[in-house]
């Protein structure tokens, strides 16, 4: 066994523990799924949500390809939480839910939560597979386990200290895997460039569009920050933290402070992902089969494997860190919907709590079991693990179009919404077939991003003028 491994092995060990010891905090329904967070635990279960696979071998993926304008990923991420903690942190935390569909109950209608919750486990779910797939890629190329035995593996390490402590094992685990997170990427950035022969040899090496921002185009660009800006709005395992924080002052700070911390990540690991580039140039990006490795999605990784081996275990171990750290909130958060607003708020509204914990607990080890069933089944060499998580942020996106049309527009129905969210759901799916098969969008220029929000809004006013009769003041009047 290599040092690299037994490295790994303890850091699971340790989460697996932390996760443990936070059970004796999770022993109530509000307490698994969060209540009283402080500004530290808040912005370390938030942050989960914006640094996992998708901001480390994600982004890597996109330096390796492109260059540094790659670290739009994590940098449209932090100017998205910064929106969501100056114009709405306040309003959402002052609402009694720890959902995001509760929100929209709380302005639209019950109907209009029951339907938002569907949409959004969907969404929270794909952006989990992202992540599994970022893990299975992981153990491929770092000890040529088989993709699906690395994921099995990855899952029962997740499921089992999610399950066992809840928002506190979230906050308490994130806190070490933050830590290792940048104190990994950053020793990774040294010790590469020293390998490579310093700034100088590293430009000389790649093209010089791979040291502009603009490389990965304007429109990619563009719709990744508008899908950042409105998606940070309705992300459940992002805004999840925030509206179990102790109060609205600790959910505008700890919303704001997320939003500092997440921002430079990708400019780090886009930078190695650019670092690994030039040693594939040069034949030196060395695989554990000995081949001279091409492929962005295995960029990172193997680069850690061209290090001294404590370095990469090390590093290696952060990669892991920053996965662990979005995968848990993310199924934490689709089985708090699913027991929130399904099954508390529709099947069983008057459930004792016992029942409700233990309902919480199943449908989180649930989302664990169908993320990771879901990677195996979808993985595919021609999709960049990116390219799925901003499918989901469109949606997500689009679905704020139709919050802030029940927060400050009169005329929306309940109806007129949940049809709205089912055409912008059909919509933004046909758009992403369309573009994997044919290799363009169905109206060029045009990215399912912008298409879904412009589906969202005016298919929910045109839905709500034609079933005007259910309006906001009849979902105030349920209310009360």
């Amino acid at each position: 066994m290599t040092v690299q491994i037994l490295i790994i092995l303890l850091y699971f060990a340790v989460t697996v523990g932390i996760g443990l010891y936070s059970m004796k905090s999770s022993r109530t329904s509000n307490a698994f799924t969060g209540a009283g967070l402080g500004i530290v635990a808040v912005v370390c279960a938030s942050t989960g949500e914006w640094l996992g696979g998708t901001a480390t071998t994600g982004v890597s993926e996109y330096g390796f390809d492109y260059g540094i304008s790659g670290s739009w990923y994590t940098i449209a991420n932090g100017l998205g939480v910064i929106f969501l903690a100056l114009l709405f942190a306040k309003l959402y935390r002052s609402l009694d839910t720890v959902t995001v569909p509760g929100i929209i109950g709380h302005f639209i209608g019950k109907k209009a939560r029951t339907v938002s919750s569907l949409f959004l486990i969907f969404v929270m779910l794909a952006v989990g597979i992202s992540q599994m797939i970022a893990a299975g890629s992981l153990g491929v190329s770092l000890i040529g386990l088989d993709f699906n035995v690395s994921v099995i593996g990855f899952a029962v390490v997740f499921i089992v200290y999610t399950l066992a402590g809840g928002m506190q094992a979230v906050a308490y685990t994130n806190v070490m895997h933050l830590i290792c997170m940048y104190g990994g990427v950053l020793l990774a950035i040294v010790l590469s460039l020293k390998k490579v022969g310093g700034v100088m040899e590293l430009r000389s090496a790649l093209p010089e569009s791979y040291f502009s921002m603009t490389s990965i185009g304007m429109p990619k660009v563009s719709s990744w920050i508008v899908a950042s800006l409105l998606g940070a709005c309705t992300a459940q395992a992002g805004v999840q933290p925030i509206l179990a924080a102790r109060d609205v002052n600790v959910a505008k700070k700890g919303a704001v402070i997320t939003a500092f911390v997440a921002a430079p990540f990708g400019v780090f690991t886009a930078l190695l992902g650019m670092i690994a580039k030039s040693m594939s140039v040069n034949g030196q990006l060395i695989g554990v089969s000995g081949e001279n490795v091409t492929s962005g999605k295995l960029a990172l990784p193997t680069l850690m494997l061209n290090l001294t081996p404590v370095a990469g275990g090390i590093i290696l171990a952060s990669i892991l860190a920053a996965i662990l750290s979005t995968v848990s909130p993310i199924i934490l958060a689709s089985g708090t919907m699913l027991t929130k607003d399904i099954y508390h708020g529709v099947l069983k509204p008057d459930a004792e709590d016992r029942s409700v914990i233990r309902v919480s607990r199943i449908t989180t080890a649930l989302s664990g079991i169908i993320c990771s069933a879901a990677a195996i089944f979808f993985n595919t060499t021609g999709i960049r693990v990116l390219d799925i998580v901003y499918f989901a942020y469109s949606m997500r996106g689009a679905l704020f179009v139709i919050v802030l049309l029940g927060i400050y527009w009169k005329k929306i129905s309940e109806k007129g919404a949940i049809f709205g969210m089912i055409c912008t759901a059909c919509i933004g799916l046909f758009w992403v077939v369309f573009n994997a098969v044919f290799g363009r969008f169905p109206i060029p220029g045009v990215t399912e991003t912008y298409i879904s929000v412009a589906t969202a809004l005016l298919s929910t006013v045109l839905f709500s003028s034609v079933f005007h009769g259910n309006n906001i003041d009849q979902a105030k009047n349920h209310r009360k």
